[in-house]
């Protein structure tokens, strides 16, 4: 009688399929390095070394779910610190020491002042426009 190899332990666990990724419309990567070269939006510091400055998602714009982050469109500059000091105390708390006390608020308008949106929004219009057309 033969017998045959024992099998190895990964025969018997399952793999995790692939994660998606996050959708294009989500990802505005030039806004975040753009976001990264402005002074904290908190305290008004200067990215040094030591404190860098930081694209900081505001998670309660919405279109967040669960293991997502909101889109990058909902991002802030803040330096280290700040964003440490953001974690810690939560968004509500945080944002009532902002412009406008209104993270959202803030988010919509660096969006708006950014020099590369309007191409970025033509993009998406275009990739969207190729993706009903095939």
């Amino acid at each position: 009688m033969m017998r045959s190899a024992p099998l190895s332990r990964a025969a018997f666990t399952t793999r995790k399929p692939p994660r998606a990724g996050r959708p294009a419309w989500k990802q505005a990567e030039e806004y975040k390095r753009w976001l990264r070269k402005l002074r904290c939006a908190a305290c008004e510091a200067d990215r040094t070394d030591a404190n860098p400055i930081v694209a900081a998602h505001v998670d309660h714009a919405g279109g967040k779910g669960v293991a997502t982050k909101v889109a990058d469109r909902f991002c802030i500059p803040l330096c280290d610190e700040c964003h440490r000091r953001q974690h810690r105390m939560g968004w509500p708390a945080f944002e009532r020491g902002l412009p406008y006390a209104d993270a959202i608020a803030l988010a919509s308008r660096y969006w708006s002042e950014w020099p590369g949106r309007v191409a970025w929004e033509r993009e998406q219009a275009a990739a969207a426009d190729a993706r009903v057309s095939a």
